[in-house]
């Protein structure tokens, strides 16, 4: 409301200023280290930064004036930056989708991530070890790792993470659940597995 009467004329904010708010006066959208959410190596942090600053951009010009957006990047050439700058989404998805289909990746083939997790490091990094040892083998199976997770230390705990990737027609439960019986897991450690994860982190 206060916006809307113009007694506040500069917003700040994080991702959620992206999301379902209307501001008609709103001519100047500037997004600081845009292309944070593209490192790191999670499988759809292209898809993610593109949608939130597509989101971002807008909030620009919904009113009776013009929108101006700027966004401060690092990476100019990165295919999110030249979509969004063509106002090419169409082209992007596609292209997304592509690469995907090239790589194996969900939702073209299928993917587990498997975090061995524990207080003792030693420990957590011996079983982890063990998993990549008795990894499954077969067609359209592979299994990266293991490795530090992207959070290799959360809350007291280590982490070391394990992906495998299969074709979409392989059995991937069947595979995981003859795997994960191959490593005797001490107590005090835990292996999580996540099917198809949303996020890597």
């Amino acid at each position: 409301k206060r916006i809307e009467d113009h007694e506040i004329d500069l917003i700040i904010g994080t991702q959620i200023v992206a999301k379902g708010y209307h501001f008609p006066l709103l001519t100047l959208v500037g997004a600081v280290d845009a292309d944070l959410g593209l490192s790191g190596g999670d499988l759809r942090a292209a898809e993610r930064t593109y949608q939130l600053l597509y989101q971002v951009a807008g909030r620009a010009g919904r009113g009776e004036k013009p929108g101006r957006v700027l966004m401060q990047t690092y990476m100019p050439e990165h295919p999110v930056m030249r979509a969004l700058l063509a106002g090419d989404r169409e082209n992007f998805l596609n292209a997304e989708a592509e690469g995907r289909k090239a790589a194996g990746m969900p939702p073209f083939g299928r993917l587990a991530a498997l975090i061995v997790s524990g207080l003792n490091e030693a420990v957590v990094d011996d079983i982890a070890r063990k998993l990549g040892r008795s990894a499954p083998v077969g067609p359209g199976i592979t299994v990266l790792g293991p490795a530090p997770a992207p959070m290799a230390l959360l809350r007291g705990k280590h982490r070391r993470r394990l992906l495998l990737k299969t074709d979409k027609e392989c059995n991937l439960q069947g595979v995981l659940r003859e795997w994960l019986t191959r490593v005797k897991v001490p107590n005090k450690t835990r292996i999580q597995v996540d099917v198809d994860p949303y996020s890597f982190l």
